[in-house]
């Protein structure tokens, strides 16, 4: 009789696409589900283990599977990533569906996947779970993508590739400003195949929650609620941005000790992700450019620091700091900085929003030409342009930094830059409106236990 008296514990399944910029995310909204008494398992692929396994604070509290894509464990997916969306598409359904048998398909009232792994909604059709997904980019591509895919708007054509689109929730768009994939000039196979198998799907997908707050992007979001609403859940963030305190064990990292000699909103930071890759030209560039300006920085160049100008680094010694890596959260938290030259993913950005930073955008492919698009209408820094060759201008970068450091809208940009710092934190606190969007999705998947 006491058996019959206990309630089933709510407990959620994700899967995320293996990489750290869609695992991140996931992984925090999963300790969000967890503080509101959900039970989260987590799984991946098996060639993620190591890393998950290591990072034990992100994933304190989630349990873990892992699945095989099909591939050895010793196969190279980054370069030949064509060959792993192919073998993770036709294995993983099979191995993740017997994972889940295995633990029990009546243990989830719901299972969580992100863009990238599409077919996991397939497999949670065929077990009759309910499928959620966590849109990890802005909500302004998922309409974008949502009209495009299923042909509710007008778009550039390879006959008319330069037209401007008209999108409900959005300004005026030029071509520069929407994503690579969609654009005629598009080369890339796998990704646009993904998208329009998501998208020609959403059927499959009973709530769509998104990495922003409904105050940055409402208009957008508002445009959406009778199309297929999105329920923005973020920004899914580390906390440290989100309360506004440091980590005190970074305190030793190269990069802080410098910040901490340097003047308040004095530095410009600089990095690029980890995908970008940047000519010699275009390194030389942004160098000169850094040296003539005398401004201090912070350069994190992961890969390519050969292509820097002979002699540069011992030249800027004391105006500059190059670095393979920063703790990139510690960075734009530090008062010294005062604005972030950034290639615009959507995880460097919303971490950039979340702590203050006005910022350069210099937008190169997928999503990062909308997200520029996004810091324009926000009035949070300025877009870089390449030059009508397709280069990096040294004048153009020494006309941005000028601008965002000390022109005529400076002082705006920090202003509203630190009015969205504030409203990211109010929307994530308890009450706010992200954090009532996590509740109604969990109150949600309680009605499915």
């Amino acid at each position: 009789m006491a058996s019959e008296g206990k309630k089933k514990e709510t407990h959620v399944l994700m899967v995320a696409f293996a990489a750290h910029g869609h695992m991140n995310p996931m992984l925090r909204l999963g300790k969000r589900l967890l503080s509101k008494g959900i039970n989260v398992t987590f799984a991946v692929n098996e060639d993620c283990r190591r890393d998950l396994i290591v990072n034990s604070q992100a994933v304190a509290g989630i349990h873990l599977e892992f699945y095989s894509d099909g591939l050895s464990l010793d196969a190279d997916r980054k370069t030949s990533m064509d060959l792993f969306m192919e073998s993770i598409g036709k294995y993983g359904p099979v191995n993740l569906t017997a994972l889940i048998q295995t633990i029990g398909v009546e243990k989830f009232s719901c299972i969580i996947n992100n863009p990238f792994v599409p077919w996991v909604a397939d497999v949670a059709a065929k077990l009759e779970i309910p499928c959620a997904m966590l849109w990890i980019q802005p909500c302004m591509l998922y309409a974008i993508y949502y009209r495009f895919y299923n042909n509710l708007n007008l778009f550039p054509t390879s006959t008319n590739p330069n037209m401007s689109v008209e999108l409900p929730g959005f300004p005026l768009l030029s071509s520069e400003d929407l994503p690579s994939f969609i654009l005629p000039s598009n080369t890339s196979g796998a990704f646009p195949k993904l998208l329009a198998e998501l998208f020609q799907n959403m059927n499959k997908i009973k709530w769509v929650l998104g990495n922003s707050f409904y105050e940055l992007e409402k208009d957008v979001i508002d445009s959406m609620q009778n199309v297929h609403p999105i329920r923005p859940v973020g920004p899914l963030v580390p906390s440290t941005l989100l309360l506004g305190e440091n980590d005190q064990n970074l305190h030793k990292d190269k990069c802080i000790e410098w910040l901490d000699q340097q003047k308040n909103s004095s530095v410009i930071y600089i990095s690029f992700g980890t995908i970008i890759e940047f000519s010699t030209k275009e390194m030389e560039v942004v160098a000169k450019c850094l040296k003539k300006t005398k401004l201090k920085f912070l350069w994190v160049v992961k890969k390519g620091e050969e292509l820097l100008p002979l002699g540069f680094p011992e030249e800027i010694k004391d105006q500059g700091l190059i670095v393979k890596w920063s703790p990139q959260v510690e960075v734009l938290g530090h008062p010294s900085v005062a604005c972030f030259l950034t290639h615009c993913g959507w995880n460097s950005l919303i971490e950039t929003i979340t702590a203050g930073v006005p910022v350069i955008a210099y937008p190169k492919w997928t999503d990062q030409p909308t997200n520029a698009k996004l810091i324009d209408i926000l009035h949070v820094g300025v877009r870089l342009r390449s030059g009508q060759d397709g280069e990096l201008s040294g004048e153009e970068l020494e006309k941005c930094i000028e601008e965002i450091m000390v022109g005529p809208s400076s002082e705006e940009y920090k202003k509203n830059a630190a009015e969205l710092k504030q409203e990211a934190r109010e929307a994530m606190a308890g009450g706010g409106s992200s954090d009532r969007n996590i509740q109604w999705f969990v109150d949600e998947i309680k009605g499915y236990s």
